[in-house]
C-alpha cells in the first residue's frame, strides 16, 4: 500500500480535509511519495546490513572484510560463502564443520582426518586431476583450516591399470587425439 493512501485512510474519519482532488490531494500525494522513498531506502538498507539477506551493496561490503573473495561468483553463492565463513567459530574444528565451511565457500573439497596427529587430508571428490584455480582454492583452504594442522592434498588421476584398459596400445592412444591433461583426468566420476 502506498503511503499517500495510508494518509488518506488516516484522515478520512476526521472529515475536515479534502482527500480527493484539489490542492490538498496533491499535497497528500507529495508527502506520500516522500514517505515511499524513505520506506524503500530503509527497507533496502535493513536487508543489506544483515549477512543472511544481503544481495547487493551490503554483500559486497561484508565480503570486503574477508582477506580473499570466495570461489563462487554468483550472488547466491557469495551469500552462502559469507554465511559459511561467519559460522566458523571455536567449535568449528571437526572435519564435518571444516568441510561445511569449505563447501559453503564454493570449494568442492572433502576434509578427513588421517592417522598422523594434527594432519588432515583435503580431496576434491568428483573433480579429476588438480581442480582449475587450485592456487586460489588453496589460499582459501589454508585461511579457513586451523593453522596448527598439516594439510595433505589428494588429487585423483588415471591409474596405470585404468590406462591399460583404455589404451591397450600406443596406436589406440594416438588415435584419440587427447593431450596429456585430458588423458590423466579420464577417470570415472564417483570413483
Amino acid at each position: 500500500m502506498r503511503h499517500a493512501d495510508n494518509i488518506r485512510d488516516l484522515l478520512r474519519p476526521v472529515g475536515v480535509y479534502r482527500l480527493e482532488g484539489g490542492f490538498q490531494a496533491a499535497e497528500w500525494e507529495t508527502v506520500g511519495a516522500a514517505l515511499d522513498g524513505v520506506f524503500d531506502l530503509t527497507t533496502f538498507w535493513e536487508r543489506e546490513t544483515q549477512p543472511a539477506a544481503a544481495r547487493e551493496t551490503g554483500l559486497l561490503r561484508w565480503l570486503s572484510l574477508l582477506p580473499r573473495r570466495p570461489a563462487g561468483q554468483e550472488t547466491d553463492l557469495l551469500a552462502a560463502a559469507l554465511l559459511a565463513l561467519l559460522a566458523v567459530g571455536a567449535d568449528s574444528f571437526t572435519p564435518a564443520a571444516l568441510e561445511a565451511a569449505l563447501q559453503g565457500c564454493g570449494l568442492p573439497a572433502h576434509v578427513s582426518e588421517t592417522d598422523v596427529p594434527q594432519t588432515v587430508q583435503v580431496s576434491f571428490p568428483g573433480v579429476p586431476g588438480v581442480p582449475e584455480g587450485f592456487d586460489g582454492m588453496r589460499a582459501i583452504i589454508e585461511d579457513i583450516l586451523p593453522c596448527h594442522l598439516d594439510i595433505n592434498y589428494r588429487f585423483w588421476f588415471l591409474s596405470w591399470p585404468e590406462w591399460e584398459t583404455l589404451f591397450p596400445t600406443w596406436q589406440t592412444l594416438d588415435e584419440t587425439g587427447y593431450v596429456w591433461r585430458e588423458i590423466e583426468t579420464l577417470v570415472e566420476v564417483g570413483g
